[in-house]
């Protein structure tokens, strides 16, 4: 039998960031039918302070991966905390990976794939593989990423 997404973190040996606070009017998540919504979600470290910097200029991608990995653990945070559980989440639907990036970089994919490569290890290759959009723009605070995400319920 699979292990399930609580299993696989705990078994991965993964932390999790304390779940940030909304920085202005809008909710850090939302179910609508069978599908939950997260808000926008920039790399929070254990401390509970934020990484920073631009790829390309301040980070080369594969540390701006690193970044992306970390908003992932955030993501998870912010599911555990005003979701309850990440067992209820049947799949990953839709990731936009926004990376705040010097005018001359271009690989936003490759940074993203730090969040998707997470998303698979918890819950798994089939299921944790949605469709995605990374692109390149500057990014409040000057974190490296933001990532939204869309997922199916049970």
């Amino acid at each position: 039998m699979q292990k399930s997404p609580s299993e696989r973190l705990k078994e991965l040996g993964l932390k999790l960031p304390p779940a940030p606070k909304p920085v202005g009017v809008y909710r850090p998540l939302l179910v609508v039918d069978k599908f939950l919504y997260i808000s926008g979600q920039g790399p929070i470290k254990l401390d509970g302070s934020l990484m920073t910097g631009k790829a390309g200029l301040d980070l080369n991608a594969e540390e701006a991966k690193i970044a992306a990995r970390q908003v992932g653990l955030t993501m998870l945070s912010t599911i555990v905390t005003h979701f309850g559980s990440l067992d209820k989440i049947k799949r990953v639907v839709k990731v936009l990976g926004m990376v705040n990036s010097a005018p001359d970089f271009g690989e936003q994919p490759l940074v993203i794939n730090g969040f998707s490569e997470l998303m698979a290890d918890i819950f798994g290759k089939e299921l944790g593989i949605g469709v995605r959009s990374a692109v390149g723009m500057i990014l409040p605070g000057n974190i490296p990423v933001e990532v939204e995400a869309m997922f199916e319920l049970y």
